[in-house]
């Protein structure tokens, strides 16, 4: 005897008692295996989260939320037979199936972030070892006559910030100390120029996210470099005593305020990354965290790449 067959009610297709529109519905601290392939190399496994949504229309109740596990899951597996290389594309795939399933969203949203290694290898002794960086990345998918997708990747870097102002302070008391030890003044201004003298420091971090087309790439690689080295110094998990004087040395005759790092970071992505069209959204920050404040200090930029080289040309030509 043939069962019949039974439909269950679409509740979530029901109007609902008050008809507005929603910015976003879905699931967040979704947490997936993703394997990232690299040319010639091991592939990267992260564990990675991810926040997945799409606009809900003013006359639907809710989203069918297991269409948001259904489509990232299908990715994953296709990757397993045609590998992903960046995860911003990874996204932007999750980000295209959303809109196919979600029949009544114009907007799907997908967001990743994971941690990332990176082997570095300590300045003085040359001990090889791991930093944990995190990386994000995002893909927004707008459904119209033709379907677009804006793709973002972007990573957070620890280091070192060393403060000039209190510096100079200092700088200040060492000349007056060693003039009335009777010390002469040519000898005063090589010690000062070739011992850098006592601050306090802040941990860094640095962030830089780049928004593109669907069509261009962006080095993760670049990013996490370009923010590792506009701040007083790298930070490393292992150092020996003489790379801790080597780091403390470098950080210290490299003072930086927060805008500093940020204005540094501004003009590496400009000069890195010439291939990027005008209309790339740039959001750049640095938050340090302070040493002998209860406060963190904060600076941002956000603009298109088109305006900062625009800024920075003028500043070159003068």
């Amino acid at each position: 005897m043939k069962l019949p067959v039974v439909y269950l009610p679409d509740i979530q297709a029901n109007q609902p008692d008050i008809q507005i529109t929603l910015t976003r519905v879905g699931v967040t601290d979704v947490k997936k295996l993703v394997e990232v392939a690299r040319k010639d190399k091991r592939p990267i496994v992260l564990v990675s989260t991810f926040d997945i949504f799409v606009d809900l229309p003013s006359n639907r109740k809710g989203a069918n939320l297991s269409r948001n596990f259904e489509a990232i899951d299908e990715v994953l597996e296709e990757m397993i037979a045609a590998p992903v290389y960046e995860i911003e594309d990874l996204c932007g795939e999750v980000a295209k199936r959303l809109i196919d399933r979600h029949e009544y969203a114009l907007v799907a949203e997908v967001r990743m972030k994971s941690e990332y290694i990176i082997k570095r290898e300590t300045p003085s002794t040359k001990i090889k070892c791991q930093e944990v960086v995190n990386i994000f990345a995002e893909a927004r998918a707008l459904r119209g006559e033709k379907l677009t997708l804006r793709k973002l990747i972007g990573a957070e870097v620890l280091g070192i910030t060393a403060c000039p102002c209190a510096q100079e302070i200092m700088r200040d008391k060492a000349k007056k100390e060693l003039r009335s030890l009777g010390v002469e003044t040519g000898i005063i201004r090589k010690f000062l120029s070739s011992v850098p003298m006592p601050t306090h420091n802040q941990r860094g971090r640095g962030i830089i996210s780049i928004e593109v087309h669907d069509s261009n790439f962006v080095s993760l690689d670049k990013i996490i470099n370009i923010i590792e080295h506009s701040m007083s110094s790298q930070m490393f998990e292992l150092l020996k005593r003489s790379d801790e004087a080597a780091i403390v040395e470098l950080a210290h005759k490299n003072p930086k305020f927060v805008e500093d790092c940020v204005r540094t970071m501004a003009k590496k992505v400009v000069n890195e990354f010439p291939e990027l069209p005008d209309d790339s959204i740039i959001t750049i920050k640095q938050i340090n965290e302070e040493s002998i404040h209860r406060h963190n200090a904060f600076a941002e930029r956000k603009s298109t790449i088109g305006e900062l080289r625009q800024e920075i040309y003028q500043l070159d030509s003068k």
